[in-house]
């Protein structure tokens, strides 16, 4: 019949049949049919949908960057879409405005501005490495915006790609990296040289010590072997000094023995101890004998010896 035609969506699409300006038909996956002078058709999808997008703002710092990254959102009020949005189709499922291409447009907007907000209070460096900070700042924000409520839009997911200087800042933060990088390499050969002269420090000062303590123990070896001698030497000395008091005391001892032997014998005449003796040989006698005559000589008026007495007592005993 002229005007009677079918449609049939698939699960991921909400259906919105209007008829003379009222709902009578609102699901997803819906397959009826329908008068189309009369009808009016509103299919909005509710499978997510990845919008990518690719921004440039100014850092803290007046510096230009690129963000790029994805959005991922679906439809969670397809009437509140419809609402604000013009989803109606006309023949073969074809929008008959393009409302629908605005949605990612309008996401992509409020995720700009949410991350303008961010990236301005932030230099160029901290971007670069902060790129995750971004992402939750956005995610967080966007999911409570005002035009995502109104929209009935869900986010999904908010990502960075990448974050992205001008070509002449890059080149200028990878010369600057190179250059740090260049000096840390110097830094670290120069603390490995110092910890290789400390090293060699230690070690000579290592073996300085252990000749030190060798040469110490070998001045105490001397001094030992030296305290040795000294105490031998002493205790020889003390051995001599004692041998020679002893010798002393010994001919002390037999000086007074002798003196004591002696002592009475002083008041005694040689001439009676040598009579008591036994008068000893003649030659002894005729001696004595001489020696009174020379001590009484002024007592004898002549003394006449002939030569043969003379002869006789220097004749020695033939034995």
């Amino acid at each position: 019949m002229l005007g009677i035609r079918y449609l049939k969506v698939a699960p991921t699409t909400h259906v919105l049949q209007y008829r003379r300006g009222k709902l009578v038909r609102d699901g997803a996956g819906l397959a009826f049919f329908y008068f189309a002078p009369f009808s009016e058709i509103a299919l909005i999808p509710l499978a997510s949908t990845d919008s990518p997008f690719v921004f440039n703002e100014a850092t803290s710092d007046f510096q230009e960057i690129a963000v790029q990254g994805q959005l991922t959102y679906r439809t969670s009020d397809p009437k509140k879409l419809a609402s604000v949005l013009d989803f109606s189709v006309q023949g073969l499922n074809r929008y008959r405005s393009d409302d629908p291409n605005k949605l990612s447009e309008r996401l992509t907007n409020a995720a700009q501005i949410l991350a303008r907000s961010y990236i301005q209070k932030r230099s160029l460096k901290e971007l670069l490495g902060d790129a995750d900070g971004l992402v939750q700042h956005v995610q967080a924000s966007l999911g409570q915006a005002p035009v995502v409520a109104q929209l009935g839009i869900e986010i999904l997911e908010f990502h960075i790609v990448g974050i992205k200087a001008t070509p002449e800042m890059s080149k200028a933060l990878q010369a600057k990296a190179r250059e740090d990088l260049l000096r840390e390499a110097d830094e670290a050969i120069f603390a490995r040289r110092n910890a290789a002269v400390d090293m060699e420090r230690t070690i000579r000062e290592n073996e300085l010590n252990t000749e030190i303590l060798v040469e110490n123990k070998k001045r105490e070896v001397r001094e030992s072997q030296l305290s040795a001698d000294i105490s031998i030497e002493e205790r020889r000395a003390s051995l001599v000094d004692n041998r020679v008091a002893n010798d002393r005391k010994e001919a002390e001892s037999k000086a007074f023995a002798l003196q004591a032997t002696l002592e009475p014998l002083k008041q005694i005449d040689w001439r009676i101890l040598m009579a008591v003796s036994g008068g000893g040989d003649a030659g002894q006698n005729i001696a004595v004998a001489f020696r009174e005559l020379a001590e009484n000589a002024s007592k004898i008026g002549e003394l006449n010896i002939s030569p043969e007495l003379l002869s006789s007592l220097t004749q020695r005993k033939e034995s």
